[in-house]
């Protein structure tokens, strides 16, 4: 069974299409990055899995239930942590989490509420009111609000977003381990470099339409920009391609490993003595920006 199975959908808003029909599946247990630039209808697509948005047409799927048709189930299969910092300012932490598993029908889940508080290191402030906390802080909260259901799908939709670096390390590593507990998770994110670290499968959108879909490890090996890079002590005698220069180091680009294991060979039998050298693969935001420009 798919965790996710999207099929031709389309979002309009009067002669604005967000969505031109999008056919997606996400297997269970996968780490799935949905990325894209402002406006090219993640959350659009995330809003209408959530059930938040009737799709103009198309269908989506939650672990085999209809969002429309099966909306009930659907949505105890899904938990979303949305972009927007949206918090109840009256009540304190732990009573936000409880009422959230009321939705559910959930009783005495004070237990895994505590697991929760403890992973997002959040028990000190269980008893805070929601006012009371930082931004990254309520953005915690969030998270565990997501995941009160124990949901078998999780979207992060820029879940780090204003979130320190102490913090966004722990929240991966709790992530990490309820993935590899059997959960799917969905992320959307600007820092693609935590997409490449994290997610097994990349889908891109633009303009409302997926323009790449692949295992990360096959988008970063078909894209172009791998760079030799060398700092020398001297000048490059002639003879050798000339490089590029970035203050003090000598850049040689090519998509061949070949060609820059050449370069090398060449400096290094002409005499020239290396004192520092790199060899540059390309990044997801490489991959990313090639992407958006072909698609354009």
């Amino acid at each position: 069974m798919k965790a996710l199975d999207v099929v031709g959908a389309a979002k309009e808003y009067g002669s604005l299409r967000a969505l031109g029909g999008v056919d997606l599946a996400v297997e269970e247990g996968e780490f799935f990055a949905l990325l894209g630039p402002n406006g090219a209808g993640k959350t659009t697509l995330i809003s209408a899995l959530a059930g938040l948005l009737r799709l103009s047409a198309g269908r989506i799927k939650v672990m085999g239930h209809d969002v429309v048709d099966d909306y009930r189930n659907a949505r105890r299969m899904v938990g979303v942590v949305p972009q927007e910092l949206v918090f109840d300012p009256f009540f304190t932490v732990r009573e936000v989490l409880r009422i959230q598993s009321g939705y559910f029908g959930l009783r005495n889940n004070d237990d895994w509420i505590d697991e929760l508080l403890a992973n997002l290191d959040l028990s000190a402030k269980a008893n805070a009111n929601m006012r009371q906390l930082s931004g990254g802080m309520k953005r915690r909260v969030l998270v565990a609000q997501s995941l009160v259901h124990k949901p078998p799908l999780i979207v992060l939709d820029e879940p780090t977003a204003g979130v320190d670096v102490e913090l966004r390390q722990g929240l991966w590593t709790f992530i990490r381990s309820l993935n590899q507990r059997g959960h799917t998770i969905l992320l959307t994110t600007h820092y693609l470099e935590e997409a490449q670290m994290l997610c097994n499968r990349i889908a891109m959108l633009k303009a409302g339409r997926v323009v790449a879909l692949d295992r990360t490890e096959n988008l970063l090996r078909a894209a172009e920009g791998r760079t030799l890079r060398l700092k020398i002590e001297g000048a490059l005698p002639p003879g050798i391609p000339a490089p590029e220069h970035e203050g003090d180091w000598l850049v040689w680009a090519s998509d061949s490993y070949e060609v820059l294991s050449d370069r090398l060979a060449a400096v290094r039998g002409a005499g020239v003595k290396v004192l520092e050298f790199e060899v540059g693969q390309p990044d997801l935001e490489r991959v990313f920006v090639e992407v958006m420009r072909r698609a354009a």
